[in-house]
């Protein structure tokens, strides 16, 4: 905006005193019955230009007044939202302690109640190594009872004439006396007979087994090898090699009666070992039936325990012939000395009578 005091200065040549005075331009305007427009403009200007300053800023205060307002009702909406998302998730930090204090409990819980389930489970393996102890005593009991049995039906055949034919026919009867063990007929080679476990109609079961029985002085390798050959010809995984007695077995067979040999699973036993020695193998042969004749070269350890089986029972029924022997001499002892007692106490009372 011009400046209107710089185009029309305050001191003016008077046109009736012919610039001998000065006059304000003011005063001339007024002797001469005129307004000073001009100033009225220029007053009226800065006057508006006043107002409109002050309306500006009275505006301007207006807007930081609303700023302030806006910015105020901002701070405070965000503050309301962060602490609402600070409770939220004070509330969530609450949550997830609790949700971690329930899993420690559920865990404290859960491994107590894991540690009373193989306690019991531990109490119900004790008690069934209890039970098997027992049963294994029974069984032994047993052995004994069938050993003794056996003596007597061995020492009833050795008063007729050892014939091989005989022999093969004995066993052959005495085996399907057995529960739960089916005997086929005579094969055509000499002491070769078809065995297995039946089921309850007397069926014969997979896997079969062929079975030798030799009654000579000492098996030899070439007995051995013989069966293994018939084993492979007839695709059977078992084959059994059955003497008389136990001195018929090489130290070698006693020592590993149970074990591979090209691909067939050989059993060596006696004619009293052979009932048990089935009775150890029934399960074994159980899983041959339903995972196939692979089984025992796919559990080579289950083919170790069950060597290690035949060789304790065996080292036990030793024990239990010695302990037999011991308690025989016991009882001969007992009795003879047992006699010389009556005879010294008859002897005494005799000699009381006579005084």
């Amino acid at each position: 905006m011009t400046d209107s005091a710089a185009a029309l200065p305050e001191a003016i040549e008077c046109p009736l005193c012919l610039g001998k005075g000065e006059l304000s331009r003011t005063e001339v305007l007024e002797r001469l019955g005129m307004k000073d427009f001009a100033r009225v403009a220029q007053l009226s200007a800065e006057e508006a230009i006043r107002l409109i300053l002050k309306k500006e800023k009275d505006a301007e205060q207006a807007r930081w007044a609303r700023f302030d307002a806006e910015l105020a009702r901002r701070v405070a909406d965000v503050t309301g939202k962060h602490n609402a998302e600070l409770q939220k998730l004070q509330a969530e930090k609450s949550e997830l302690e609790a949700a971690q204090r329930l899993a420690e409990e559920q865990k404290k819980a859960e491994v107590a109640r894991a540690r009373a389930e193989l306690e019991a489970a531990l109490s119900s393996e004790k008690a069934k190594a209890n039970d098997l102890a027992r049963q294994g005593k029974d069984y032994l009991q047993e052995i004994a009872s069938l050993r003794e049995r056996n003596q007597e039906l061995e020492g009833e055949m050795a008063k007729v004439a050892r014939v091989g034919k005989r022999e093969e026919m004995d066993f052959a009867e005495e085996a399907r006396s057995w529960p739960g063990i089916w005997v086929g007929e005579k094969l055509p080679r000499n002491g070769d007979y078809l065995m297995a476990f039946s089921d309850a109609a007397g069926n014969a079961l997979e896997p079969s087994m062929v079975v030798d029985n030799k009654d000579k002085a000492t098996v030899a390798e070439a007995d051995v090898r013989k069966l293994i050959r018939d084993a492979r010809e007839r695709k059977l995984p078992v084959a059994v090699l059955v003497t008389r007695n136990e001195s018929q077995l090489r130290h070698v067979d006693r020592q590993c009666r149970w074990a591979q040999e090209d691909g067939v699973w050989l059993l060596r036993s006696t004619r009293a070992w052979l009932p048990r020695d089935l009775e150890v193998l029934r399960p074994v042969f159980e899983r041959m039936r339903a995972e196939g004749p692979g089984f025992l070269q796919r559990n080579a350890a289950l083919a170790d325990e069950v060597r290690r089986t035949l060789a304790d029972i065996d080292e036990i029924e030793g024990h239990l012939r010695k302990a037999g022997t011991a308690i025989e001499k016991a009882q001969a002892l007992t009795a003879r000395y047992r006699a010389r007692l009556a005879g010294l106490c008859g002897s005494a009372g005799a000699g009381n009578g006579t005084q």
